[in-house]
């Protein structure tokens, strides 16, 4: 079994597999249309790697589609754990504590 990047890049595969096959296109068809080499095709369709946005965007052209086709429903959690698994919420809440606790001491 082939191992996938993530469950995110494995369900975009998917996505653009399923377009590509809608559309009656090959590999070496979509390849050709996005200015890819076809095996790099392959390894999105089977989640292998997760596509750059400009990869993205061409397979999504290529494919009469809108990129966030492809990426909709998808979030941080379905990729490998971050270190401190931070939104941008969550760091300004903790700096606007620290401040405050700060200015309280002041």
């Amino acid at each position: 079994m082939t191992k996938t990047h993530s469950d995110a890049a494995a369900i975009l595969g998917d996505r653009v597999r399923e377009q590509r096959l809608k559309l009656g296109l090959t590999l070496e068809d979509l390849a050709s249309l996005s200015e890819m080499h076809w095996t790099s095709v392959g390894k999105i369709e089977r989640g292998q790697v997760h596509p750059n946005v400009e990869t993205l965007v061409r397979l999504a052209t290529a494919l009469n589609a809108d990129p966030g086709v492809f990426v909709e429903g998808l979030n941080a959690s379905m990729y490998a754990k971050r270190v401190h698994g931070l939104t941008a919420a969550d760091f300004i809440r903790e700096r606007e504590r620290e401040e405050s606790r700060r200015s309280e001491v002041s």
